[in-house]
């Protein structure tokens, strides 16, 4: 019997895969990862490093077609076109504004989205369980996450009454995430004032306003604008006093007090998962949508004495990680 006699034998009887068919034929799959911000390496990383977990090399048996606008959301729609025209196989994207693009642009190829906050407020899936469609992947409810940082801050800062959230109206994520802040800030007795950013000159009037009001505390949301413009932020808030609350353990390891989020790292390798489920077959709508398990609680005590804040024992205990 000669090897192409063997696998069809092997289909015959239910031992072998159709993934595994594909192996045997040489196939290259093409998939198409679509970049919303500009992901640290250790974000791109995880991406191949998840995809070799399950099998793909590439220049063996994958070619990966990066996009990646760097925060640039108006050259998302021309990059998603440009990825169903190589009519990749999957579209894997990153934040929300990336999903919205690569929906917009095809509703055939399958979609795997990471890093978007709620993925049936954004009318992406029907529900989790049953998503439906061309789509599914990772929700990492951004929204509901904001409740639990401002608890943080409140517990580090028990006297605090107000913060001032520094947000990019143009990022389609925000709406869910600041209407879950107020709720949140309201639940904690704290006056939320909401400091809107589309760009760079924007952001420097946000910040002198943000100075000049003295706010208490300075919450950053999750956007490519900010966290690009990190270190700028940083500064300017630490110069003026101000704490500043985080959505990951980066912007805490560069100098913001506090961040409690889901582990991006983690978040992109399981992604990867949906990815290989859909190359072997299953239908993107029939794989129900899953959360991050694991969220990382930094606190940056450099910062923290900087500030003459003194935060509790039995906080820093519970921390995932401390700078000293």
């Amino acid at each position: 019997m000669n090897r192409r006699d063997a696998v069809v034998a092997l289909l015959a009887l239910g031992a072998l895969p159709l993934g595994a068919l594909a192996q045997q034929a040489g196939k290259v799959h093409v998939i198409g990862v679509l970049l919303g911000p500009a992901l640290a390496a250790g974000g791109i990383d995880a991406i191949r490093q998840g995809l070799r977990e399950h099998g793909y090399d590439e220049g063996r048996n994958l070619r990966i077609e990066w996009r990646n606008a760097e925060g640039k959301f108006d050259l998302l729609p021309k990059f998603a076109a440009d990825l169903v025209a190589q009519k990749v196989d999957v579209i894997f994207t990153v934040s929300t504004n990336a999903a919205l693009a690569a929906r917009n642009a095809t509703a055939s190829i399958p979609i795997v989205f990471t890093q978007v906050g709620d993925p049936v407020a954004s009318g992406f899936v029907r529900t989790f369980a049953r998503p439906g469609g061309n789509m599914t992947g990772l929700a990492t409810l951004q929204g509901e996450l904001t409740g639990k940082r401002l608890q943080l801050l409140k517990e580090i800062l028990p006297s605090l009454k107000s913060v001032a959230i520094l947000s990019n109206p143009d990022n389609s994520a925000n709406a869910l995430l600041l209407q879950e802040a107020r709720q949140a800030a309201g639940k904690l007795s704290l006056n939320a004032r909401v400091v809107e950013a589309r760009n760079l000159g924007e952001l420097e009037s946000a910040l002198t306003a943000i100075v000049g009001q003295r706010a208490q505390a300075l919450v950053l949301t999750p956007d490519p604008l900010i966290f690009t413009q990190q270190d700028r932020i940083l500064d300017i808030a630490t110069r003026a006093r101000i704490p500043v609350l985080g959505w990951n353990d980066e912007l805490t390891r560069r100098g913001a007090l506090v961040s409690y989020g889901p582990n991006t790292v983690a978040v992109h390798r399981r992604g990867v998962y949906f990815v290989d489920r859909i190359i072997k077959g299953a239908k993107p709508g029939e794989l129900p949508v899953e959360q991050p398990t694991a969220f990382e609680l930094t606190i940056n005590l450099i910062t923290a004495k900087a500030l003459g804040i003194k935060v509790a024992h039995a906080l820093l205990a519970r921390a995932d990680a401390v700078i000293r």
